[in-house]
């Protein structure tokens, strides 16, 4: 199976369990989940489990081998997630790794596997505009139909594509991020309900639909131009114990004191009597006018234009569009709240 079928299966495991964590938080809480970092760290507990616990998490991951796998998550980490900042690009923020006590030693064959893919660590810092001189405050309605004063950012460049589903009753904002000298292109996309209180709904129809990003993104000739485009600048930071979210999608075998076997993770027969006693999750995002908008080149086009005022809660996702690999998915529903 080559990286781009890996990641395709792997994109579907991802809005899985992001849209399980997102629908599982309190409504009026602003949410931010790597769902591809979580996905690389349980690569690296599969690679030191046996038995019936690997079959487990191979099943959760949809990948048939531990192999398959591992060539993955390292092609993620070495590729994807590698710093583009010297050239241009966007720089990436990506850190995984696995503790257990003193008295133990990982197996050789366990520590290359977890060097490969806990090899990056750099800092977040998405190298694109919004002229700040732009920017004012409006009415952002929250959940319970109250509003904030918050700083919108506005842009007059026609660079940003938007899709709407009437249909289905939202629209899709892509925001291309500016690209380095190499191949990656990330870009955010934004998508709000056209009701003020259909973020779940939304949550719903995206839980429910199989393949529903590449189905529902802004490319091709499906697109228009935005007329009125205003975003809320926002900051969220966002942790999470992932063990009980893993535990309620079926994957409990490595958690499990009594079942779980990690035998490939060290040398002694204590393998047989290990488990995943926690994994901790930590997300930190920030949009505002110097992290927010392609600086690429005007986009010509005969396409109609629509407005995109997200004055009202919206999810939004961070993707690398040569690949398809999700790097981050939140809901924004108060931009206030940090």
């Amino acid at each position: 199976m080559d990286v781009k079928e890996s990641i395709k299966n792997q994109t579907d495991v991802a809005l899985g369990l992001s849209m399980h964590v997102l629908t599982i938080q309190p409504k009026d809480r602003n949410a931010v989940f790597s769902p591809l970092s979580v996905q690389v760290l349980l690569t690296l507990i599969a690679a030191g489990s046996k038995g019936t616990t690997l079959e487990q998490l191979l099943a959760f991951l949809k990948s048939k081998a531990t192999e398959e796998l591992c060539s993955f998550s390292s092609e993620i980490v070495s590729n994807i997630l590698a710093d583009g900042s010297a050239n241009g690009g966007p720089c990436l923020s990506f850190a995984s790794g696995a503790w257990i006590d003193k008295s133990l030693t990982f197996k050789t064959s366990f520590k290359k596997i977890a060097d490969k893919i806990k090899a990056a660590s750099n800092h977040v810092d998405f190298r694109i505009k919004f002229d700040a001189s732009d920017t004012e405050d409006r009415d952002f309605y929250l959940c319970d139909g109250s509003t904030v004063r918050v700083p919108f950012m506005t842009s007059k460049k026609k660079n940003q594509l938007i899709r709407r589903f009437k249909d289905k009753g939202f629209k899709v904002l892509g925001l291309p991020y500016a690209q380095g000298e190499d191949k990656r292109k990330f870009s955010m996309y934004l998508f709000l309900p056209d009701a003020k209180d259909g973020l779940p709904a939304l949550l719903e129809q995206i839980t429910s639909e199989s393949g529903f990003l590449d189905s529902h993104l802004p490319h091709g000739h499906a697109y228009m131009i935005p007329h009125d485009l205003r975003i809320p600048k926002f900051k969220i930071s966002f942790g999470l114990e992932v063990s009980n979210v893993l535990k309620g999608l079926g994957l409990v075998l490595p958690f499990s004191g009594d079942e779980a076997d990690f035998t490939d993770m060290v040398e002694s027969s204590a393998g047989e009597h290990l488990f995943v006693s926690s994994i901790w999750h930590k997300s930190f995002i920030e949009v505002n006018e110097q992290s927010a908008a392609s600086d690429g080149n005007e986009i010509r086009t005969r396409n109609l234009m629509v407005d995109f005022v997200a004055d009202h809660p919206f999810l939004f996702v961070v993707r690398e569009d040569t690949t398809g690999a999700v790097l981050f998915i939140g809901q924004v529903v108060n931009p206030l709240q940090f």
